[in-house]
């Protein structure tokens, strides 16, 4: 049975959905003001992986991924200008072309990574009367206040009835202290009071119409409202990178207790970070490569460029709560790893069956279910594959046999987990009619050389074998056929 380490409660939990063979599932997205980098690819692809086991395991999944296009400040979450909004404003752009344009960019880069998409992605400025409503609830409960046309949450007299900090760990004394005194912040009460609408000032070119001002929600608002709009007061699972559970996740958390008595997430999940030599990656530290230079090399840190697979890969060889620190030789490391994978599989998938099993075989199957039911264990499922595919690479040797039941199992696990659950595209899951053709032209050439050496014509062998690894091919001869690799 699955079990996922719910932050909240700083332990491993059995999941148990609200609802038997449903999951709600709301995940934060990007802020589409720039290009997605490798910090963005990380969140992505832990819930991709989960949003995939869930799926494998029988369970109809609402998945929920937002795009914040609004309420994004600079500086601190309540004060500056809006990210998107900036942009705009320098590129004397539309807002919302601003949104347009970096939203199709991370759907290209989710595509090319192999991220499913979410069953629903809703906008925050797409919400705006919702977040308004949700708003005026927190007031009707006392629990946030006017200012100036501005709405804050009191967080002192939300503190009072429920216990602001329990996701981060932090009490109220400690944020107090924590907490900076800004400029233009003596609207609030209190400096770790947050905004759920702000007025905008005149040269702000984002804001909407409310009771109390013309202005634009609160960052943190958008989350709550759509999570509950579109999976009900109380859903499943709740996730996003470690460096939002303070303060966005829980000022979500006292946002939903306020309006609605009590909290909508029954399970909180957090990836940890990608780092640089040890500091976090981000745009905010000016230290990111964004996806796009990755796959094209286009940047001093990289020695190559690296594929979208390799990309993916890598984050999937650490276990999601752990910290990756970035390198370019970690990356090479994760493409050869792959390039074994792949090669295991489809030499697996080239396998003929026997009469028998002749070598032992490892109980993969149960194995990989037991790795991803310990909180998505991907790096032990790879460890488990790496272990399966030695047995594999026995067998197209000529080295073992395996019966047909045995070959058809195997053959089943290695698609489930490798294809469907870690999500990697194989040689032949990925190929295009162009690559279909690539390679059907060097199978020609390699059979062209089978023929020759059968003739005993081992000049025109010869030269095929040379010219193709002058070009970078590996050829390999095997007991009746070839393989081949660049």
């Amino acid at each position: 049975m699955l079990q996922i380490y719910n932050t909240l409660t700083h332990q491993k939990e059995f999941f148990r959905p609200l609802h038997e063979g449903h999951v709600g599932m709301y995940v934060c997205g990007p802020t589409v003001y720039g290009d997605a980098h490798l910090g963005h690819a990380r969140p992505a692809i832990t819930f991709d992986l989960l949003y995939r086991y869930l799926l494998h395991l029988g369970y109809k999944v609402r998945y929920v991924r937002n795009i914040t296009d609004v309420g994004h400040l600079e500086h601190d979450a309540d004060e500056g200008e809006d990210k998107i909004a900036k942009k705009a404003r320098l590129e004397q752009l539309e807002p919302m072309e601003v949104v347009q344009y970096y939203t199709n960019r991370y759907h290209r880069d989710m595509e090319a990574l192999n991220v499913l998409p979410p069953t629903i992605e809703p906008h925050a400025s797409g919400h705006i009367i919702e977040q308004i409503e949700f708003v005026k609830k927190i007031l009707d409960k006392g629990y946030a206040y006017i200012s100036n046309g501005s709405v804050y949450m009191d967080v002192e007299k939300y503190a009072q009835d429920y216990p602001y900090g329990k996701l981060s760990g932090r009490n109220l004394e400690e944020i107090k202290t924590e907490t900076r005194e800004l400029d233009g912040q003596n609207e609030k009460r209190h400096s770790y009071d947050f905004a759920l609408w702000k007025k905008a000032s005149p040269e702000h070119i984002m804001h909407w119409p409310s009771p109390w001002s013309e202005g634009f929600p609160g960052w943190h608002m958008e989350c709550s409202t759509m999570g509950t709009k579109y999976l009900g007061e109380e859903f499943d699972i709740h996730g996003g990178g470690l460096d939002l559970m303070f303060p966005h996740h829980e000022a979500e958390i006292a946002q939903s207790c306020a309006a609605l008595g009590h909290d909508s997430v029954r399970y909180w999940m957090h990836n940890n970070m990608i780092t640089i030599a040890g500091k976090k990656m981000g745009k905010s530290y000016h230290n990111f490569i964004t996806l796009e230079q990755f796959f094209k090399g286009e940047h001093e840190l990289l020695s190559k460029p690296f594929s979208p697979m390799t990309i993916r890969f890598f984050i999937l060889m650490a276990h999601y709560r752990s910290t990756v620190d970035f390198s370019s030789d970690a990356l090479e490391a994760a493409e050869k790893g792959l390039a074994r994978l792949t090669e295991a599989y489809n030499r697996l998938m080239k396998l003929k069956a026997g009469d028998q099993t002749s070598i032992e075989l490892t109980p993969l199957r149960q194995l990989c279910e037991d790795a991803m039911e310990d909180d998505l264990n991907s790096p032990i499922v790879i460890s488990h594959l790496f272990d399966s595919s030695r047995a594999i690479n026995t067998i197209y040797d000529g080295k073992g046999s395996i019966s047909s039941e045995d070959l058809s199992e195997l053959q089943a696990t290695w698609k489930t987990f490798v294809v469907d659950v870690l999500g990697l595209k194989m040689e032949s899951e990925a190929a295009d009619g162009n690559q279909d053709a690539y390679k059907g032209a060097i199978d020609l050439l390699l059979n062209m050389r089978l023929e020759a050496k059968k003739n005993k014509d081992w000049a025109t062998s010869d030269k095929i074998r040379n010219e193709l690894v002058a070009l970078g091919f590996t050829i390999k001869d095997t007991k009746d056929s070839f393989e081949w690799s660049l």
